[in-house]
């Protein structure tokens, strides 16, 4: 039942108390209507006996509380959902901003969701092909999979994540069945110019949902836009039976709206000023990644954030790497070293890679050739630092291939640039190469049976 009250007490910023109010519940949404026929939309974000706190979604510049009416509306926000938003483009609270016309909604659903009960989800074991050979090759992203990005101010991951989008697909038969929903959050205008163009350009658009809310959009919208993708995201794969891929980019911001909102309700601030609740708050996003039993669709999520002043200890990249599958760390001494993309392997991880990889995914000789690999470039980075050192004349002939495929795995295998494509094939192939550099006798941790078959063509190219 709409109930409309004309005891608006308060407003301070973007927070707005109304007294004598009944029945009215957390989440709920509000209209406030002014004398001259302006609306301004809100949310209720705590009842205390008869009085509401109203979050508003727009500015609270000129509003006038001695004529204005608030109107609460029985429901939370909700998002129109159909197939027909594939290749649309929508703001960061679901309006389509594209210049085509509004959804025909088959449902509206509840933005808000629920995390997957864990006794109802399906392990995640199928492999999804980013084309990105680090990420693919070293720490596989698997289906349903929560695997973040840990970027930091001026490195190219808006580039990566529009790669990715991109480039990602899943392989055999469901390769059709296969979306993206791009979540912005908090970015720029050029950026957003950058995604949509991109998308445009490459035709990934017609199987992507994208939603854009700018740096200048209001804090509270900040916090719903990642909302606003994971739902799409449920109906189109738990609903219409498709693998999603979401990408959400940047976590940060979303945290610093938190904030923000936090700030202004005068909580008291847990560490660096975040909310006590952004451990609470950041799972209940990542925690709507998954598969379910008995469905054939999987949500897999790709949050991307920047690390405040490059630390991994940071409240938010240090909750994140708590709730989630492992970590693609971007590195500023690869970038200016003119790695493109910048992905430091020895410290990213994929906690998952291991189930998504092998015969009848990839390819058998995979999980040999990634440890192998992993053990290799560790070794090579030592023996260059041990050159910086002590001058090449300190290492042995054997320390100086180290160091020689440690130069060429930086070159060849990770700078791939954000153009191109490999399959995993194509990763592995490179992978092969690569350890023809060393001698057989060093490659300790692959099989026979595998070296017979791939080692020899190495060595013969």
């Amino acid at each position: 039942m709409v109930k409309e009250y004309r005891t608006i007490r308060e407003v301070v910023g973007p927070l707005m108390l109304v007294e004598g109010v009944s029945g009215v519940t957390y989440n709920e949404l509000v209209e406030i209507r002014q004398e001259d026929g302006n609306m301004r939309r809100g949310k209720v974000l705590e009842v205390n006996g008869d009085k509401a706190l109203v979050q508003l979604f727009e500015n609270s510049q000129g509003l006038k509380i001695s004529t204005s009416k608030a109107r609460f509306l029985g429901k939370s926000m909700e998002l129109g959902v159909s197939a027909d938003m594939l290749g649309r483009v929508f703001d960061g609270i679901g309006r389509t901003k594209d210049g085509g016309p509004d959804i025909l909604a088959d449902k509206y659903l509840d933005i808000n969701g629920q995390p997957i009960n864990p006794t109802a989800r399906d392990y995640p074991d199928e492999f999804i092909q980013t084309g990105v050979s680090a990420i693919d090759g070293l720490n596989t992203l698997v289906r349903g999979q929560k695997l973040p990005v840990f970027s930091a101010s001026g490195l190219p991951h808006a580039n990566l994540a529009a790669q990715i989008a991109r480039q990602a697909k899943v392989i055999g038969s469901d390769e059709g069945n296969f979306a993206v929903v791009f979540a912005a959050v908090g970015i720029t205008f050029e950026e957003a110019d950058y995604f949509i163009q991109d998308f445009k350009r490459t035709g990934a658009i017609d199987r992507t949902v994208l939603f854009m809310n700018l740096a200048n959009d209001p804090a509270i919208e900040r916090i719903a836009t990642p909302r606003m993708a994971l739902t799409a995201a449920e109906y189109l794969a738990f609903e219409k039976g498709m693998h999603v891929l979401v990408i959400i980019t940047d976590i940060t911001n979303y945290a610093e709206a938190l904030r923000e909102v936090s700030a202004a309700r005068k909580e008291v601030p847990g560490r660096r000023g975040y909310p006590g609740y952004l451990y609470t708050d950041l799972a209940t996003l990542y925690e709507r990644a998954g598969r379910l039993k008995g469905s054939k669709g999987s949500i897999t999520e790709i949050p991307i954030l920047t690390m405040p002043e490059d630390d991994k200890t940071h409240p938010i990249p240090d909750l994140t790497g708590y709730i989630t599958e492992g970590q693609i760390i971007l590195s500023r001494e690869l970038h200016k070293r003119g790695v493109v993309p910048p992905i430091d392997v020895l410290p990213s991880l994929s906690r998952l890679k291991d189930k998504g990889i092998g015969k009848g995914k990839t390819r058998e000789d995979h999980a040999d050739t990634m440890n192998q690999l992993f053990a290799c470039y560790a070794r090579g980075k030592e023996c260059k630092e041990l050159a910086a050192i002590l001058g090449e004349s300190a290492l042995t002939e054997v320390d100086k291939l180290y160091a020689k495929f440690a130069g060429e795995f930086e070159k060849r295998y990770v700078s791939q640039g954000f153009k191109k494509n490999r399959t995993i094939e194509e990763t592995l192939d490179i992978g092969w190469e690569l350890l023809g550099i060393l001698p057989r006798s060093e490659l300790k941790r692959i099989k026979d049976v595998y070296l017979d078959k791939y080692y020899k063509k190495a060595e013969e190219k």
